[in-house]
């Protein structure tokens, strides 16, 4: 499988970049695109590698942010393959603003066809959508920044990725991983029933030394993870952990990741 990095928060020379993310996953002869970014971004950055995005087989929203899914807004005509509680709205607790999508349930469905699903989704013979994740260990997804339009906290259930099966093993690949990385990972075996862990790549919401950030690189080194690629939410701070623990290239906007 491959992976081209869109958009993301860091880029190669000549490359735009922004508080977003996109990836082009490239496997069984069809071309996935993982989120949109926050804007145009990941259009213009795919013309410079000289990639037509009109050729994609389908869309997957991680879940619905804006700086992930705001991109839908140019694109359509495809299908798009998300958790039904994407499209609800949400704020932060501090400073307020919206984080939800930019356009409505109603509005995607006019672009799109769309499917929604809490279920995983097999994809294609080597391709998941892990749908939702279960929060299952004690470390992980147990606070939260944000809040729902009701009022109500908001763990973000809706938060999914993708998992490929490879010759090495399994690749999981998340978008922002508000619901844990390690959470992701675990269901993603479950899923697929392979247990051996070739790469994880995505946003790992991970910002300082602390305890969350810790036991997640106990976790993946037992694991005995093939390679780490944590990219977009994941602040310096952690990023330069993970590097002491697994020697993992920067990603990249306009970069290849190859499993």
């Amino acid at each position: 499988m491959k992976l081209i990095v869109l958009s993301d928060t860091k880029a190669m020379p000549g490359f735009k970049f922004e508080h977003g993310l996109s990836f082009l996953v490239e496997v069984d002869e069809k071309k996935i695109l993982l989120d949109t970014g926050a804007s145009d971004v990941f259009l213009r950055n795919a013309e410079k590698l000289g990639i037509d995005l009109t050729g994609v087989d389908g869309l997957v929203l991680s879940h619905g942010h804006w700086d992930h899914g705001n991109g839908l807004q140019h694109v359509e005509g495809k299908p798009l393959l998300c958790h039904p509680g994407c499209f609800q709205g949400r704020t932060r607790k501090q400073g307020g603003g919206s984080l939800g999508l930019a356009l409505t349930r109603e509005e995607i469905e006019k672009r799109f066809d769309l499917t929604v699903s809490r279920k995983p989704v097999q994809m294609s013979e080597h391709l998941w959508f892990l749908g939702e994740i279960p929060r299952v260990n004690d470390f992980e997804a147990k606070t939260t920044r944000y809040l729902l339009e009701g009022g109500e906290e908001d763990f973000i259930m809706d938060d999914s990725g993708l998992a490929c099966t490879t010759d090495q093993g399994l690749v999981v690949i998340s978008g922002c991983a508000h619901s844990g990385i390690c959470n992701m990972i675990g269901h993603a075996m479950k899923v697929t029933g392979i247990s051996s862990l070739a790469g994880v790549t995505g946003g790992f919401h991970l910002s300082a030394d602390n305890h969350q950030t810790q036991k997640t690189i106990e976790y993946l080194k037992n694991a005995e993870v093939g390679s780490v690629y944590p990219s977009h939410c994941t602040q310096d701070p952690a990023l330069g952990l993970f590097y002491k623990a697994f020697g993992n290239k920067q990603v990249l906007t306009g970069s290849t990741i190859q499993f």
